[in-house]
């Protein structure tokens, strides 16, 4: 049994300062100030005297520390590289979110369900009962078991929802949390607001060509010394990501089962973030961490509609796991957001049920192979080296050698930043494609190794691609 973690303590206030690479939001916008002056200028010229009339001081509050060790307080990646920011008509390859719609038959779920009284009201805390059997269903035996719907299971809203109620239940003040970098941005702020303590392991870039390729690198790889020096008596969990995102790395059964021996060696919780687990191309084995021998008592497994049916929007997510750790996960969860969006469960239940007999799976997948080679062969014609993607729907190009014009006119908020939001910004404003800087997912130690990098997603058609991948040439008078 794990133990639980206890709400009763209040946590410790921290010491910690936010990061200098990551400057805090200002307290006013230029339009905010503009919009005072001009109420200013009304109420004179309506014989109000501007002269014994100040601005009111906004009453401020201390907030907690979590938010400041959490990077919730900081101007993230996605508020900078958003289309408020963006050129007209840059191509949007940062953010992965599709510019396709789910497929019909799986929005009809939802819209059935809205015709009914029971689909517009609360669903149970631990999801629909339909959901969950489709879940059972569509696992199967994955797991080297059949998983019990009603204490294995829970649905969450969106797999972060899952995760954060995962380290609510678990986390002590202090507890150590392991997690590799690059790393998915939630993980930080949620193990933080928890009382967790991260732990960075970093991947490493690898040298060598990938086979069939000119320029392209193989995957990058896990140093283990490195692991298991992070190990520590605090340490209480190892997140893993597989297909891994921004990497696109999918581990290896080898590498997979050595995580297992260390957790197993420390008696570690292990969460799996699965949610890529239908993309995986090329004929690689995607193995299943929680199905290794002995594994199964000791992991959370993380999944997610919106990434299976091309949803994100539908923020249903779910959490797999033996009762031990399930039944404390489904008591956070149900305080946290009580239970997720009735429809949109039905929407999912609907495609788990229908998405074999069409081949669902099988065609998107062959989708998504078309167009990671649209931005591969854009990549390799641009002569930059990239990463191989083996999973997911993000490749990782070395942006190191971009360089632009001395006093190029970079945005104030860039200030302090790693060279990859440059270069990123310089990408969009000047060839017209946003990536997200790497840099971001990293902790200031290795914020070096990141900031060689800009992640680009190919979840978009096959036509952006091709015109994005147009654009991307243009780079080659900017490269060094």
């Amino acid at each position: 049994m794990f133990k639980l973690a206890s709400r009763a303590r209040r946590v410790s206030p921290s010491t910690t300062k936010p990061s200098p690479l990551r400057p805090t939001l200002p307290l006013f916008r230029l339009s905010s100030i503009t919009s005072m002056a001009a109420q200013q200028n009304q109420q004179t010229s309506a014989g109000v005297s501007a002269s014994v009339s100040k601005p009111k001081q906004e009453k401020t509050f201390p907030v907690a520390s979590r938010l400041k060790e959490g990077r919730a307080l900081t101007l993230d990646v996605w508020s900078v590289f958003n289309a408020a920011n963006l050129p007209p008509g840059c191509i949007n390859l940062g953010q992965g979110y599709m510019n396709f719609p789910p497929p019909a038959w799986a929005r009809e779920g939802a819209e059935e369900a809205l015709r009914s009284v029971a689909g517009n009201h609360y669903a149970p805390p631990k999801g629909t009962l339909r959901l969950r059997k489709a879940i059972k269903q569509f696992y199967g035996t994955t797991f080297g078991k059949e998983l019990d719907p009603e204490t294995e299971i829970v649905v969450t809203s969106g797999a972060n929802e899952g995760q954060y109620a995962v380290w609510a239940a678990f986390l002590e003040p202090g507890d150590e949390v392991i997690i590799f970098e690059p790393f998915f941005d939630q993980y930080l702020p949620s193990i933080v607001f928890n009382g967790g303590k991260p732990v960075y392991v970093p991947l490493h870039p690898s040298t060598e060509t990938a086979p069939g390729v000119k320029i392209g690198k193989k995957t990058w790889n896990v140093d283990f010394a490195e692991l298991k020096r992070a190990i520590t008596p605090r340490t209480k969990m190892i997140v893993l990501n597989t297909p891994h995102n921004p990497v696109g790395k999918v581990f290896t059964r080898n590498e997979l089962e050595q995580v297992a021996q260390i957790a197993e060696e420390h008696d570690l919780i292990v969460m799996s973030d699965e949610v890529y687990e239908r993309l995986v191309f090329d004929g690689r084995e995607f193995t299943r961490f929680a199905s290794l021998p002995g594994m199964w008592d000791r992991t959370v497994t993380v999944g997610s509609a919106g990434k299976l049916f091309a949803a994100t929007g539908w923020r249903v997510g779910w959490i797999i796991g033996p009762p031990a750790l399930i039944k404390p996960t489904l008591a956070a969860t149900t305080r946290i957001v009580f239970c997720s969006n009735s429809p949109l469960q039905e929407a999912a239940a609907t495609g788990l049920e229908q998405a074999r007999e069409r081949g669902f799976f099988e065609q998107q997948l062959a989708e998504y192979e078309a167009r990671r080679a649209v931005l591969i062969d854009a990549f390799e014609k641009l002569g930059l080296e990239y990463t191989w993607t083996e999973g997911s729907y993000f490749v990782l190009l070395n942006i190191s050698r971009v360089r632009w014009p001395e006093g190029y006119d970079f945005p104030e908020m860039l200030e302090g930043r790693g060279r990859d939001f440059k270069a990123a910004w310089f990408i969009a404003n000047e060839v017209g494609v946003s990536s997200i800087p790497v840099s971001e997912f990293y902790c200031e130690e290795h914020v070096d190794i990141g900031q060689n990098y800009a992640r680009f997603a190919f979840c978009k058609d096959i036509e952006t691609l091709r015109r994005a991948g147009e654009r991307l040439q243009r780079l080659r008078e900017f490269l060094a």
